[in-house]
């Protein structure tokens, strides 16, 4: 069975300060869940400080980005050798608020994810349609695109690092998430598309979040869908009591399923 895998992007959040107060709560009150993998993104100017605190626990560190360069001339970007330095086990990739805002192509989706995995770091790529799109009937092949766009050229061992995040982007930071029905739909495709580019093995073992509103009340009845295998959370990660509830209610869903 695939361990599900729950990972807080703080997005543009919290100082340093703020987010050691925000981890030393998370690990005293997380400290005794074994079966849900833990992931923490705090911004680049905490991740020092974060994976500190760390250190000696189960929670994992990751970035909510990378540069596709080990080094160079790139004056603002980081690079994957900095953010292994700086601690990082994973690192967030195409995410949509990148593609909207810093108009990120999937070209450059796939160079940050080859950049992220020649350097160790596993990657979590972002996967998921605008609400025009789903009203139009393009769900399946926006994501396909954007999967095929990520993925190009990727082994099976290189897809056994990597973990898929479908999240519709009308349902990012809108209170609006996807129905389980409708989460279960979209991961099973993907899931099947896997399974159709390179074969069975990387598409059983790969694990697929769901990302968008995630809620500890609703993620219980999204991880019981069979292609769920955990959560990407946002707002609700920058709360430890949120977030806690959250990867308890992940943990219960699998105990159960």
């Amino acid at each position: 069975m695939r361990r599900p895998i729950v990972a807080g992007n703080w997005k543009c959040h919290l100082t340093s300060k703020d987010a050691v107060a925000l981890v030393q709560q998370l690990r005293r009150e997380l400290g005794t869940v074994h079966d849900v993998e833990i992931v923490v993104c705090p911004p680049f100017t905490a991740l020092s400080a974060v994976a500190a605190q760390l250190n000696g626990s189960m929670i994992a560190l990751g970035a909510q980005d990378v540069f596709w360069e080990p080094q160079g001339a790139f004056t603002g970007e980081v690079s994957a050798p900095m953010l292994v330095d700086a601690g990082c086990r994973y690192c967030i990739i195409g995410h949509s608020e990148r593609r909207q805002h810093f108009k990120e192509t999937d070209e450059q989706i796939h160079k940050k994810l080859v950049g992220a995995l020649q350097h160790g770091l596993s990657p979590i790529v972002c996967v998921g349609e605008t609400l025009p799109q789903r009203e139009q009937g393009k769900t399946f092949e926006i994501v396909r695109a954007q999967l095929r766009g990520a993925l190009n050229g990727c082994s099976a061992h290189d897809l056994e690092r990597t973990v898929i995040a479908y999240e519709p982007v009308w349902a990012i930071g809108t209170g609006r998430n996807a129905t389980p029905a409708q989460a279960q739909e979209v991961q099973q495709f993907i899931r099947q598309e896997l399974g159709a580019g390179w074969d069975a093995t990387p598409a059983e073992t790969m694990r697929i979040q769901y990302g968008g509103s995630v809620t500890a009340q609703n993620a219980l009845e999204l991880l019981q869908q069979p292609d769920v295998d955990g959560a990407l959370v946002g707002g609700a990660s920058l709360k430890a009591e949120s977030f806690v509830a959250i990867v308890k209610a992940v943990a219960s869903a699998r105990a159960v399923s």
